[in-house]
This record gives C-alpha cells, sequence and structure tokens, in this order.
C-alpha cells in the first residue's frame, strides 16, 4: 500500500506531463528541446501506484501542428487514470471541451484559444460544462525590463494585453481554475517565480496552480503557504532524479511535505 493511504497532503500536488504525437512523453526546457522521457500511458500507471492528488497531460505539438485533440489517446488516458485528470492541447471549441469531458476527462486546459479570442471560449466552455471543468493556462515570460508578459502558441506569441488583465477576464468569462506557468523557470528546477505566484494569487479569488521551475518539496510548500497558490503543478521535479537528469518518474512522500509546512509555520 502506499505511503499516501495513511497521510494525506496538505494541498494539491500535480504532476504534468507533455506529450507529443502518438503519446510521445516529453519534458521541455522553457518550452523548447522537448526530451523524450518515455511512453504516456506507463508514466500514468506509475504516478496511479503512487496515488497522486491529480494529473495534467498537455499535448504541447497540437496548436503548433494545427491539429485539435486526440481522442483517442485522451479516452485511454481517462480509462487509466484513477485520479482526476485534466487535459490540454489544440483545444478550439466548446464541441471539442464537451467531448473531452464525456470520455471521462475532469478538467480541461485552454490557453492559445482560451487567450486570444478575449476569453469567449472561456465563457462559452464554463456555460456547456461548468466552471469547475474549466481550467485557462497563462504562461508568462518575464519582460527585459520589468514586468511579465503573457504568452501563447508555446510561448512564441507574446499577447498585447497586461497580465492582470488577463486574470480579470478569465475570472469574469466563468474559469474554474488558473494554471500560472512561468515560461523562464519551465523544466529547470530552478524554483518557483514566488513573486509572479503572490502577484496573480492576491489579484483574483480563482484557484491558482504554480507551474515552472519547481526544485522541491520546500518550493512547493512555499509557494502555497508563503505565496498564496491554491495548488502546485511540476514535471521535471516529478520526471527527472538526480544532477544527471536520469528519467525515474516519481512523487513526494506525504511526510516530507508536511515537515516542510510544518518548517513554514515554525521557522
Amino acid at each position: 500500500m502506499a505511503e499516501a493511504s495513511a497521510a494525506f497532503n496538505p494541498f494539491r500536488i500535480i504532476p504534468c506531463l507533455q506529450v507529443e504525437r502518438g503519446g510521445r512523453l516529453v519534458k521541455t526546457t522553457r518550452f523548447r528541446k522537448p526530451a523524450y522521457v518515455g511512453d504516456l500511458i506507463n508514466g500514468l500507471r506509475i504516478f496511479n501506484e503512487k496515488e497522486v492528488d491529480e494529473i495534467a497531460v498537455v499535448d504541447i505539438a497540437a496548436t503548433r501542428e494545427g491539429r485539435g485533440p486526440d481522442f483517442t489517446m485522451i479516452e485511454e488516458m481517462a480509462s487509466e487514470c484513477f485520479m482526476p485528470l485534466a487535459y490540454g492541447g489544440g483545444v478550439t471549441s466548446v464541441a471539442q471541451i464537451e467531448r473531452i469531458v464525456q470520455l471521462g476527462v475532469e478538467k480541461v486546459i485552454m490557453n492559445t484559444a482560451a487567450l486570444e479570442d478575449g476569453a469567449a471560449l472561456v465563457r462559452a466552455a464554463a456555460a456547456c460544462v461548468g466552471g469547475q471543468s474549466v481550467v485557462v493556462s497563462i504562461d508568462v515570460k518575464k519582460r527585459w525590463l520589468g514586468g511579465y508578459a503573457v504568452c501563447t502558441r508555446s510561448a512564441t506569441r507574446t499577447l498585447p494585453a497586461d497580465l492582470l488583465q488577463t486574470v480579470d477576464a478569465v475570472a469574469e468569462a466563468g474559469a474554474g481554475e488558473i494554471l500560472l506557468h512561468a515560461v523562464d523557470r519551465d523544466g529547470t528546477l530552478q524554483g518557483y517565480d514566488h513573486e509572479l505566484i503572490r502577484r496573480v494569487a492576491s489579484r483574483t479569488g480563482l484557484p491558482v496552480i504554480a507551474a515552472g521551475g519547481a526544485s522541491g518539496p520546500m518550493d512547493l510548500a512555499t509557494a502555497v503557504r508563503a505565496s498564496g497558490a491554491s495548488a502546485v503543478a511540476a514535471g521535471a521535479l516529478f520526471v527527472y532524479r538526480g544532477p544527471h537528469r536520469a528519467v525515474l518518474l516519481n512523487y513526494p512522500r506525504v511526510q516530507d511535505i508536511q515537515a516542510c509546512v510544518a518548517n513554514l509555520q515554525n521557522p
């Protein structure tokens, strides 16, 4: 029996897996140079055994390749997952969102189509499947002269909209959660951008899932207890192990997370 069965994490900790066509499990660094790390379905089975809180899978190639969601892959994922599942990648219509939910996916993650149309798709999706099933991924880069820029299309396009205006628009449109991804930290294992997390979390009443750069259990705890995130997501932290980045799917022990929270509360 997994250790998590005897205790529970004090907040949601979400492996965020990246895939390409054919269910190739990959990991990027700063949204570039995807490195192959295994088979998606095998990865889901491993995380099942580790009894993770929930899991997110994003097809990072779908928008770039001009294709929609791979419904065959999504159906297979949903049949394998014993934990709540979120899917993103190539989502451009309410019909696609409705079908994804019907296949057994609890949440649909949107980025490009949600943000480039002024959140109209978010509003329509929330009306169709409910806001609790709608997650908007806000991908953010630091600007050279300070501040943050909102990105789409795997961080290759910068939008003119201000970050906090984007957060407001997403919330007003009825999204259930924000997946806040620091592009500059993605895959680096250098720690979350806690200033970014605080800025967004203090702006909105929506749950904010912090992503990009998680460095270890204390970083996860700090993102929630000190920076205001509602949950944390990570990729490299749960895919690699050791200084040479050996591929080994892993998940933090509940006891380690609880100890980190206790240390933050009693410095």
